[in-house]
């Protein structure tokens, strides 16, 4: 798959063309359609059980040598025409299309259902307007569209956008759009390559709870599906999704509901910092809330290498990679506005069964490229002719959904250990962690009985301590840290008083080897 970086993702999507008015007819005029044929979700399901069935066969692409002129300068001075905008039927959910480019070869079929029947939407030129010089006035006329993008009614945004791969994502209640989620994911960070499923045909239709429903078929060398996605936005984004997949081949890894995110820098390790911005990043930790009732919070990395870390569990209440700091002060950044991204939060839908969620955190040294991802594998090995069914809700807001009732981490910081005003100790790492909200913030800031539960995989800590940050309603957990080797260390956090559980617990992969970048 041709990559592209994420701003020119972003621009593109930003600059498909902006509406100044939109029709109340179902179609806009200028749009031609096939002929009507059946439709159901459980056709869609069957046709992906018996295209499991068969060899892999991917269409080859067309055009290939002028899509590939069609870059990103190129691309974003193609713009829909605000008068071929598509209007399903109950008016609050107007389509867009994307064109095909460098970045986006393959062409998928877009389809209108109403009534139990379904239309292509046939693709025509005309409904783009594209420059004299532009690549694509050699392209055929019937090449197809890359994806499509759902705009607010009478608005010049769009919220929603199914683009790439099978890779989606939405810009949530502050319009900003930032990290992705995909319909599955296929042997990430393992020794073999990356395998990408591509949603192949989408099928439009109103909501009855939301403002558009979405089918989507899927297709790659090992691996068939179709959802359903139930996307609603009232404030924050819900998309509630069945998945259905089924193996061609066996696979070794197989990520359900994928989280992609981006992650460069925060304040947990000022060495990171190679821009003048305080941060930079999507998401700043994976949440989680396990089956026996933890609340978990993991600060991400950048380390020197791909690191995957898995945290098994039964039947998990949910996860998500959420962006916590929401403060302008700690990102300067007016152009893309990372307190704006939205979080995702992950809830299952039934039982999950035993199994992890798995948190890849890859090297990067700019912020262009996704490097984080977030995802559950099952224990159930998928073996060839195996059926994947899967149900689940993603939310997608600036407000962590079903922030937990204990103390959540608010900031992790790191620094040189010792005691202030004396000599500092060499190769001793001071580990400072703050929690706020739920019962620590509640409490009487003069008591002195809350203790500090810690452990690590290697090494030796001291200087154990915990008190009330003596401005707002903090409470700040730290300790001196001496690793034994070079190796990445575990470290668990959490406070309590008495029986009484009062944070989540805080994860953290420490790396004491690391050296600067670029040193």
């Amino acid at each position: 798959m041709i990559e592209m970086n994420r701003r020119q993702l972003m621009a593109i999507l930003a600059a498909a063309g902006l509406p100044a008015g939109l029709r109340s007819a179902e179609a806009a005029e200028g749009l031609s359609f096939g002929p009507a044929r059946p439709f159901s979700f459980d056709a869609l399901v069957e046709d992906a059980r018996q295209r499991a069935a068969a060899p892999y066969a991917p269409d080859p692409i067309r055009a290939g040598e002028t899509l590939s002129r069609i870059d990103y300068d190129q691309h974003w001075r193609i713009k829909y025409r605000e008068d071929r905008t598509l209007q399903l039927k109950g008016g609050n959910a107007p389509v867009r299309f994307f064109h095909l480019g460098s970045y986006f070869q393959e062409p998928v079929g877009i389809h209108v259902v109403e009534d139990g029947q379904s239309r292509d939407v046939l693709y025509d030129p005309t409904v783009f307007t594209i420059p004299s010089d532009s690549p694509a006035q050699e392209l055929p006329d019937d090449i197809g569209f890359a994806g499509f993008r759902v705009l607010e009614p009478g608005r010049e945004a769009d919220w929603i956008a199914f683009l790439g791969a099978s890779y989606f994502r939405t810009s949530g209640e502050e319009d900003q759009f930032g990290m992705s989620a995909r319909a599955v994911a296929v042997d990430v960070a393992m020794p073999t390559p990356e395998e990408f499923p591509r949603f192949t045909d989408f099928y439009l239709a109103p909501s009855q709870n939301g403002r558009i429903l979405v089918h989507a078929s899927l297709e790659s060398q090992r691996i068939t599906g179709a959802l359903r996605m139930d996307i609603a936005k009232d404030g924050p984004v819900v998309m509630d999704i069945e998945a259905r997949f089924f193996a061609r081949e066996a696979m070794e890894r197989v990520g359900l509901a994928p989280l992609v995110s981006m992650f460069w820098y925060s304040e947990t390790d000022r060495r990171r910092r190679e821009d003048w911005r305080p941060e930079v990043h999507d998401s700043d930790g994976l949440a989680m809330w396990t089956g026996g009732g933890e609340r978990i919070w993991r600060p991400l990395n950048n380390p020197e290498q791909v690191m995957t870390s898995s945290f098994a569990d039964e039947n998990p209440m949910g996860f998500g990679l959420l962006q916590r700091d929401r403060d302008f002060q700690n990102y300067e950044d007016d152009g893309v506005f990372y307190e704006r991204r939205a979080g995702v939060w992950v809830e299952p839908k039934g039982d999950w069964g035993k199994g992890a969620v798995q948190l890849v955190e890859i090297p990067t040294d700019d912020e262009i490229h996704d490097n984080i991802a977030a995802y559950w594998v099952s224990d159930t090995p998928v073996e060839r002719g195996d059926a994947i069914a899967i149900d689940y809700r993603l939310t997608w807001s600036s407000q962590e959904p079903y922030l937990p009732a204990v103390g959540h981490v608010v900031a992790t910081r790191l620094g040189r250990g010792g005691v202030t005003g004396q000599p500092r100790p060499e190769g001793i790492t001071k580990v400072v962690i703050d929690f706020d909200g739920g019962m620590i913030a509640d409490l009487d800031r003069d008591i002195d009985d809350v203790e500090t539960m810690v452990s690590v995989s290697s090494g030796t800590v001291s200087l154990v301590d915990n008190y009330s940050v003596k401005v707002g309603t903090a409470w700040r957990a730290s300790f001196d840290f001496e690793p034994e080797g070079d190796g990445p260390v575990d470290m668990r956090l959490y406070l309590r008083r008495g029986d009484t559980v009062l944070t989540e617990t805080w994860l953290y992969q420490f790396h004491p080897a690391e050296p600067e970048r670029g040193s």
